[in-house]
């Protein structure tokens, strides 16, 4: 086996044995429910396809923590995003996590909903990463990708989000500037199932699932 590939067969078998209550892989999740748009946009995306690894593709798998069902819980050490589902059962999505020191860990709920979504740099952004223009279009060449669900603490915005990405060549690693980066089928699949003002978990290093 090739090192690239085994390097990420052990990543996959750390985060499995990391997620210690998240026990059999029952079943690759169906396939996301793309709208015409979607296709259209997705089928000239300007960004090279990649072949995720398997262990971060999206599963059905058994869930034993205590979240509610329509909870998103987010392991960023084992770069898993799960979708409590009723009977203990969960969805599990690979997602690419915030930087060390970047990325936002505690409790949110989801506050807005978009598809699509233009994005604005912040001023934090714009002075580390930028200059980028003040708005950047909703489209495959967007950073937040197809889809973005807002993470809100009470009634003010964190700034943080789940959303699809234009890079899906990090799925499964530290990378984004806070953020939470899905591939845009897996966002698309993850945004027709959540309704605004599900909770959001995002365990902090260190503290796995």
């Amino acid at each position: 086996m090739p090192r690239f590939g085994l390097a990420w067969l052990l990543v996959g078998l750390l985060g499995l044995a990391l997620g210690g209550c998240m026990q059999a892989t029952l079943a690759p999740s169906s396939d996301a429910s793309l709208t015409p748009r979607d296709r259209q946009l997705l089928a000239h995306a300007p960004y090279a396809q990649t072949t995720i690894p398997e262990t971060f593709r999206r599963h059905l798998v058994d869930y034993s923590r205590r979240e509610a069902p329509g909870t998103i819980l987010v392991d960023t050490d084992a770069r898993f995003l799960y979708l409590v589902l009723p009977g203990g059962k969960a969805i599990r999505y690979g997602v690419a996590v915030g930087e060390e020191a970047m990325a936002f860990s505690g409790v949110a709920s989801v506050g807005r909903m978009a598809e699509w979504p233009d994005w604005i740099p912040t001023p934090e952004i714009q002075a580390r990463l930028g200059p980028y223009p003040p708005r950047i279009p909703g489209g495959p060449a967007n950073p937040l990708g197809a889809r973005a669900l807002y993470l809100y603490a009470g009634n003010k915005d964190t700034l943080y989000r789940i959303h699809g990405t234009n890079q899906p060549e990090y799925i499964g690693q530290a990378i984004s500037s806070g953020c939470i980066r899905m591939t845009n089928e897996d966002v698309i699949d993850l945004f027709d199932r959540v309704k605004p003002g599900a909770t959001v978990v995002v365990l902090a290093p260190n503290q796995h699932a």
